[in-house]
């Protein structure tokens, strides 16, 4: 390592963070520059690996852990190793290590899973407004409704997060996701997920808006004085953040995963480049590039989108990171031409890049990019100059390796307890009962006996959905954590027997009337980005049969888990007595029980519209034609069987 803490200022934990970072950059050499733009997959990652090119960010995908059910100790014991590999390097850089901590840190085993977050989309806290119409209008009083979603909460889980992730040794979450989604448009028989990517999908983009308040929940809240696109980081039980993806994800042409969002430059500021201004002005620190497209131009490649709106205009001094493989997208077939791909990449103004495997090739292009003039030392000095601002904001020169006293944070009560609150708050209430006079929910919990029944009521697979422990979600007790089952269980009188049966045998559906009612648990299996499409979107593994075959001869309730609207058939919507949308919970079982029993009362509305027909897709509020099963908002209580 090079000099001392008294003549190298970068080293001088008390002078200005931009001080500093002109000072390292100044005694850096092209290898050890290139080697901060480079992120690596922690398969491919080795000590020698590190210190040898000066690695400057270190990532595991969706499924890749140090080995099955590694405990929190285990990953900081691997990110330490690879943190002290860095420091060893010539001027002890440290590494920063990013995780997809995007509903809780998801792929650690043990941790606090939190709803998905369509689910934490549909909290809200909800005032109604009485406007009297004039005379001439429609003669009579309107009531508007206004759902402002529960900002408080999504920042206490981003803060709750934050924790389980330094404490497995991370010092970045690639959350959240603020696209905007117009909703499941039909790409060739393709339908697109409504939390199509990663996370955050809902219709209206005043509620992504609300709830980018993850981010300082994320990376704790700056003073009113922060300047607006400077990153900050409050301290060590915060985490760096990342805005993704930018921009328009949400709205590709026919919902292709990946596609090409064809708006005007108009349109794509008002719906979905507003939600990442509330991300710079709390101080955003990372800002992650979209596969897709718009109008044609591919974002990696976009210097007007990357540099001169982003950086220049919004003010953004945080560095951009491309998605995982996104250079090789860049060329038809997929990895073709990987030079050229880097060079528009990092010239539009990609500072860092998720390589994340071939990690030799990319040092080489862009060495011989820069040394051949395509890319200028300039545009390396501005990207590396971005990567240490963010590293020494975060404190990583100062405490760059795990705080051991947060294990105890991993799955802790009062996260489960914050889990379980994000639950019941997002449950939204389709039906209760045939009419408003006879409400079927809340369900008395001291009944004889109960049937449970349906693919998805003892599944915390299910439960937690896509990017838990897997990339693409996974079934069975994936981690620990409460089933629909186990809490019901758990919630019901002590003479009261729970029959459970996965699928209702011919004996069970034979005896109905043994049973007081029954508690129906179905939706989707677990799915990411493009694994999700689906032409139909019913109910998948026969849950209609399920729902039907006890509905028509029991008091049927039915809770729907999945990561979007689904088709609710006619005959569904008319035998169940009641209808719970559940999203995708996660971990805390509880919180369904909580609700459904009457602890605590419906909150959640929905943060998107309900279809009745696929071929209705897309639809959005503000659409003349608007027709949907349940409108935006959407969501009753127990005091009232109208919409507020």
């Amino acid at each position: 390592m090079e000099g001392s803490n008294e003549t190298c200022v970068y080293k001088n934990k008390d002078a200005p963070v931009e001080a500093r970072v002109k000072d390292l950059l100044s005694r850096m050499t092209l290898p050890e520059k290139i080697g901060q733009m480079t992120q690596i997959e922690r398969v491919v990652t080795t000590p020698p690996v590190i210190t040898d090119n000066f690695i400057g960010s270190v990532l595991n995908g969706g499924g890749s852990w140090p080995f099955e059910d590694a405990k929190t100790s285990d990953w900081a014991d691997m990110i330490d190793g690879y943190q002290n590999a860095a420091l060893a390097s010539r001027l002890g850089i440290p590494i920063i290590y990013g995780i997809d901590a995007v509903h809780g840190n998801n792929n650690v085993y043990g941790a606090t899973i939190f709803p998905h977050n369509i689910g934490l989309g549909a909290t809200s806290l909800v005032m109604l407004l009485h406007i009297d119409l004039e005379p001439k209008s429609l003669g009579r009083n309107k009531v508007v409704v206004k759902c402002d979603r529960d900002a408080d909460l999504i920042r206490r889980v981003g803060a709750a997060t934050a924790l389980e992730v330094r404490a497995c040794g991370a010092h970045w979450a690639f959350a959240p996701c603020v696209a905007t989604s117009i909703q499941g448009r039909i790409p060739n028989k393709k339908i697109k997920k409504i939390y199509m990517r990663k996370e955050l999908k809902c219709e209206d983009p005043d509620i992504i808006c609300e709830l980018s308040s993850l981010v300082s929940g994320l990376q704790g809240e700056p003073p009113k004085e922060h300047p607006n696109g400077y990153p900050f980081l409050a301290g060590r039980n915060n985490v760096v953040a990342c805005a993704k993806h930018f921009v328009g994800d949400g709205g590709t042409d026919k919902g292709i995963n990946e596609g090409n969002t064809i708006v005007s430059y108009e349109e794509l500021e008002k719906i979905h480049l507003a939600p990442y201004l509330n991300c710079l002005a709390q101080g955003v620190s990372t800002v992650m590039a979209s596969y897709s497209s718009w109008n044609g131009s591919k974002l990696h490649s976009d210097y007007f989108l990357l540099t001169e709106l982003l950086k220049q205009k919004l003010g953004f001094k945080g560095f951009v990171i491309s998605d995982w493989e996104a250079l090789e997208r860049l060329s038809e077939p997929f990895g073709s031409n990987y030079r050229n791909c880097v060079k528009i990449s990092v010239n539009a103004g990609v500072d860092m890049v998720m390589v994340p495997f071939k990690y030799e090739q990319f040092i080489k292009d862009l060495t011989d990019l820069v040394e051949s003039g395509e890319v200028t030392m300039s545009r390396i000095d501005d990207a590396v100059e971005r990567i240490l601002r963010v590293k020494f904001v975060a404190g990583l020169f100062e405490h760059p390796l795990t705080d051991r006293s947060l294990l105890g944070t991993v799955g802790c009560k009062e996260h489960r307890e914050l889990a379980r609150e994000s639950v019941r708050k997002s449950l939204v209430l389709l039906k209760n009962g045939t009419n408003s006079e006879k409400p079927f929910l809340p369900l008395d919990r001291n009944v004889k006996r109960i049937l449970v029944t349906g693919t998805h009521a003892d599944d915390l697979g299910y439960q937690c959905g896509g990017w838990t422990k897997a990339w693409f979600g996974l079934s069975g007790r994936i981690t620990i954590g409460t089933t629909l089952l186990d809490a019901i269980k758990e919630a019901v009188g002590d003479k009261t027997e729970v029959i459970y049966e996965k699928t209702p045998s011919e004996e069970t559906l034979a005896s109905l009337q043994r049973f007081s009612y029954a508690i129906v648990a179905v939706g989707e299996t677990p799915y990411a980005e493009t694994l999700g499409d689906n032409s139909e979107l019913t109910i998948p593994l026969n849950g209609n049969d399920i729902v039907t075959a006890l509905a028509e001869k029991i008091p049927t309730l039915v809770v729907l888990f999945s990561g979007r609207p689904l088709v609710l058939e006619p005959l569904v919507l008319e035998k169940a007595e009641a209808l719970v949308a559940a999203w995708l919970p996660g971990t805390e079982g509880q919180g369904m029980t909580d609700v459904i029993f009457g602890d605590y009362d419906f909150e959640g509305k929905l943060p998107v519209s309900w279809f009745k027909r696929v071929d209705q897709l897309p639809l959005t509020a503000d659409a003349n034609s608007y027709d949907p099963l349940f409108p935006l908002g959407f969501g009753l209580n127990y005091n009232s069987s109208e919409n507020v």
